[in-house]
């Protein structure tokens, strides 16, 4: 060909990237690899085959990890913990920092294994997966660094269990083992079964940089090899990345362990056009949003929102970008596309397009995209989508967009929110002031204006909702691997001595009036659905009154009532704030009463019960200082642009109260999540719950509208089992039973709210250490990054 002909038809050549010296590093381990525990390479008892997707031929051999395996990697990482924490540091931001250093050195290898392990194009891992990689290094190196001073109330959360996926093998890998060893943790960390090959040369590299033995294991394997791990009773904390199915199972197997967890789970982005966006521009960024990586991408922008005026052209020009569109082997510069993981994913992909297109889809694909070898699918289009269909709300994984329209605004969030899932969502418009109105209304954790698929270390990434909780990068990220040392030297939680009978009251002329203390549901006092109530007795036995006894129902219209107030989440934080001095003003007008009901239920001196209300009476001036003061940061990535990281309210929050303090712990709980304009439902101390009943005719008169704060009394883990239960609970709280505790953990799976608890282990409610501050904060908040470039 000459030229000319080049220069007329614009054809592009084979641009290839020489893969000698990743087929070298193969053939020099005879491709079979080893599991790396304790610093040494540790043969399985049986291995397993790793294909390449670009041509579905054996590329290496992996060791299967046994339960054996993991237990050695568990107690290699135990043994290294205590000195590599002590280490402090400054000497574990040089390892971090040699680490990164040889990333970038070997940076070209990296790219060209993780193409061939994992089917992705050379452009992308060169360009965007190994130096980002290399950036969560330096960017953790310096939290390492900075630890004693920004984190001198925390400590190293332990050994932590990392499984990561298949779609970002090298990048995942960063991302979870940087911030973890950064703050004094030890991994043990296990791949995807797909794609081991990059970790597996990451840690020949860690022993070349003389990372201390233990610090970093890794064990290859399958499923089983992930749930062994996430089973071990030694491990602290429990780091996953993948699919929300087994997200689920997760949070079911760790409950009542007492480990920590995050969760980075699936998605289904909505991506926005208005009517007023750049076309072109928005097209460019919708083939990234969505071809990127073959479309497997948790945060891929694989639902196409785009506004009725504009849809026909530009679904036409979207056509017409996809012709254009070329797949092929993934070491070719000028490919686009590469291949499918495997072929399981392959078949996955192409069953739900056939669904898909069963229910009514009409099916575009790029032409010329077929290969005779390999797992490849073309870039896919799916027009005449209906919200409810099955490729409109089950994550397909793939190279496939599905595609709707709306008409307003409105519309638009409401399409964009009707899904289970909320990792991210794109907004394209040349009105900005639309856009950043847009945004804070996406149920999302990443929104991107006018881009997509912007990732930084410093701006932290995780969803809302079912795509997972937790988040990994930035400062949000740094929390994750650490635990409050105050929290630390909490101790078990002792028996309640058990209440005597209850004893009549002397003769002591007319009988008292009677008063059971309703419940107090969406602003009003509410007898109890079941219409029963239960005693309330002091320690010597003395019925000091009744409440109502709680049910399903009750827990069901104090959710409602709490959705209701939704206006409390929009409120100004200004407003949030004065109201709580409110709260704290009338309650203070009420002392000696609110301190003689404390002391006839507890038993307690005078003296500590009016210590007790004083306490109370603090904390909700401290939330009402924090509620304008606990505010969002600007993360200023290397890029031409910047993050706004907005904390934002959870939305309903279940709370469930210990004995022990009883007025205390239940303000200690509401206050900080109403700061942050949650609502919530609220059961207050089963044993001592008219604090709580009385507090309620305190909020009638400090201006707290209907819904914002519900207090259903009653059985607390009958209870806590109908919130955990709960599908549009957000959020739970449960303080007072290991037995709570793990039920909490294990019935939220459902919808994977988030939890906090605390394993019956008892908070000082007194000590501010333990039981306020911004430790509670961000249990009462959910961090969205937003994403704004700017520049022509």
């Amino acid at each position: 060909m000459s030229v000319a002909h080049y220069f007329e038809t614009m054809d592009y050549g084979p641009a290839p990237e020489s893969d000698a010296e990743a087929r070298a590093w193969l053939s020099k381990h005879d491709r079979g690899f080893r599991h790396f525990i304790g610093g040494q390479w540790v043969n399985g008892k049986s291995h397993f085959d790793t294909l390449e997707p670009a041509t579905a031929k054996v590329l290496a051999k992996l060791s299967q990890g046994s339960n054996s395996d993991i237990d050695a990697a568990v107690k290699a990482a135990r043994k290294a913990q205590a000195g590599w924490a002590k280490l402090g540091g400054h000497g574990r931001a040089r390892y971090l920092y040699a680490l990164a250093r040889l990333i970038q050195r070997h940076a070209r290898l990296f790219a060209v294994i993780e193409s061939l392990d994992n089917g992705k194009t050379i452009r992308e891992t060169r360009d965007l997966d190994v130096p980002l990689a290399a950036r969560h290094f330096y960017y953790h190196a310096g939290w390492a660094q900075l630890q004693e001073t920004e984190f001198a109330d925390y400590q190293p959360v332990g050994v932590v269990g990392q499984v990561i996926p298949w779609n970002f093998p090298f990048l995942m890998f960063a991302w979870k083992v940087a911030p973890a060893l950064a703050l004094g943790n030890t991994v043990v960390l296990k791949p995807a079964e797909f794609t081991s090959l990059s970790a597996l040369f990451f840690a020949e590299l860690a022993e070349q940089a003389g990372l201390p033995p233990g610090v970093l294991n890794i064990v290859t394997g399958d499923g089983d090899t992930g749930a062994a791990l996430v089973k071990h009773k030694d491990v602290d904390k429990i780091a996953f990345t993948g699919s929300t199915e087994v997200g689920r199972l997760i949070r079911k197997e760790t409950a009542g362990t007492g480990k920590s967890l995050t969760l980075e789970l699936g998605g289904k982005s909505p991506y926005i056009v208005f009517d007023d966006a750049d076309i072109d521009g928005a097209i460019e960024g919708l083939v990234d949003a969505i071809w990127f990586n073959q479309g497997q991408v948790c945060c891929a922008g694989s639902r196409l929102l785009v506004q009725e005026g504009i849809a026909e052209d530009f679904i036409a020009r979207l056509k017409a970008r996809m012709a254009k569109l070329r797949v092929g082997s993934p070491l070719d510069k000028a490919v686009d596309m590469g291949a499918i993981v495997d072929k399981v994913q392959l078949e996955r992909i192409s069953a739900l397009v056939k669904q898909g297109i069963a229910e009514g889809a009409q099916c575009y694909q790029s032409p010329g995209a077929a290969t005779d070898k390999g797992f490849f699918y073309p870039p896919t289009l799916l027009t005449n989508v209906h919200p409810a269909s099955t490729v409109a709300r089950e994550e397909i994984f793939g190279p496939v967009l599905v595609t709707m329209t709306f008409r307003t605004p409105d519309e638009a969030v409401m399409l964009a929110n009707n899904t289970r899932y909320g990792l991210a969502a794109s907004v394209w418009s040349e009105t900005i002031g639309l856009a950043l109105d847009i945004a804070p209304k996406l149920q999302a954790g990443v929104v991107w204006v006018n881009s997509t698929n912007l990732f930084d270390a410093s701006a932290g990434f995780g969803g809302y909702r079912e795509s997972g909780f937790g988040r990994e990068g930035g400062r949000e990220g740094a929390y994750e691997y650490l635990k409050l040392k105050a929290w630390a030297k909490r101790k078990a939680r002792p028996a309640s001595k058990p209440l005597p009978a209850a004893k009549a009251k002397a003769d002591a002329g007319l009988p008292m009036i009677d008063r059971t203390a309703k419940l107090f549901i969406g602003g009003k006092q509410a007898r109890p659905d079941g219409n029963y109530s239960r005693p309330v007795l002091s320690p010597k036995g003395e019925i000091l009154g009744e409440v109502g006894e709680g049910n399903r129902k009750d827990i069901r219209n104090a959710v409602a009532a709490a959705r209701g107030a939704e206006a409390w989440s929009k409120a100004t934080a200004h407003n949030r704030a004065q109201i709580l001095y409110y709260i704290a003003e009338n309650l203070s007008g009420r002392r000696a009463e609110f301190a003689g009901r404390v002391a006839a239920m507890t038993g307690s001196r005078m003296a500590a019960a009016q210590a007790e209300v004083d306490a109370a009476i603090k904390r909700l001036f401290t939330y009402g200082a924090w509620a304008d003061k606990f505010e969002g940061d600007i993360h200023t990535p290397p890029l031409r642009g910047l993050a706004l990281a907005l904390k934002e309210p959870i939305g309903v929050a279940g709370i469930v109260c210990p004995d022990e303090a009883p007025l205390l712990g239940f303000i200690s709980l509401v206050a900080p999540l109403i700061a942050m304009g949650n609502r919530v439902v609220a059961v207050p101390s089963e044993r001592h719950p008219l604090a709580a009943t009385d507090f309620y005719t305190v909020l009638e008169t400090s201006d707290v509208p209907a819904g914002v704060v519900n207090i259903v009394t009653g059985d607390r883990l009958s209870l806590t089992k109908t919130l955990a239960e709960h599908d549009d609970v957000d959020a739970l709280w449960v303080f007072g039973s290991d037995k709570a505790s793990a039920e909490a953990e294990r019935l939220s799976s459902s919808n994977l709210k988030r939890t906090l608890v605390d394993h019956g282990l008892a908070t000082d409610w007194f000590d501010p250490a333990q039981a306020e501050g911004p430790v509670f904060l961000r249990q009462a908040t959910q961090v969205k990054n937003v994403w704004i470039p700017y520049g022509e």
